[in-house]
């Protein structure tokens, strides 16, 4: 049992009726694993000219030791500088940690505190408006509803609405 695929709010017809149902396999993009065995392929190809190109680099330099110590001291170098980077970061880390430590307890507990304090305050007055104001109104209004009825009933009388 077909049922009709929609585009646009129209029906499609049934795929012998399409159209392009004959040519529908060479307009598919290629599935995923033709794609991932390319990329694999490629990433294989890369990884090995990665590994010739180090090969060679370790040979020139054990034929070369004047040219190797030259880098070894160049990537000491470079290393120091990077360690001396990575503390000023951490130095500016631990500030920043304690700024927020700070805020949160200089200026977000006092929030927090007030708006609890007025929760409360409000919840206070909300139980009190209820048990005085709104009960005995509400009380008052279905007894004066309770007789006007009861009046409506006894004389036949009703208001007009």
């Amino acid at each position: 049992m077909n049922t009709p695929h929609y585009v646009q709010g129209k029906p499609l017809p049934p795929e012998s009726e399409h159209p392009d149902s004959a040519n529908d396999h060479q307009t598919r993009p290629q599935s995923e694993p033709g794609r991932a065995h390319r990329v694999g392929i490629i990433a294989a190809i890369v990884g090995l000219v990665l590994l010739v190109l180090i090969v060679l680099a370790v040979i020139g330099l054990v034929n070369n030791p004047p040219l190797a110590a030259t880098l070894r001291d160049l990537f000491i170098i470079a290393l120091a500088l990077e360690s001396f980077v990575i503390g000023l970061v951490l130095l500016v880390l631990v500030i920043q940690v304690t700024r927020l430590v700070d805020l949160l307890q200089n200026e977000i507990r006092p929030i927090l505190d007030s708006t609890n304090q007025t929760v409360s305050t409000l919840r206070g007055t909300t139980v009190f408006m209820s048990e005085n104001v709104i009960s005995p109104v509400v009380t008052l209004s279905s007894y004066v509803a309770g007789v006007r009825r009861a009046w409506e009933v006894l004389t036949g009388f009703r208001r007009p609405r």
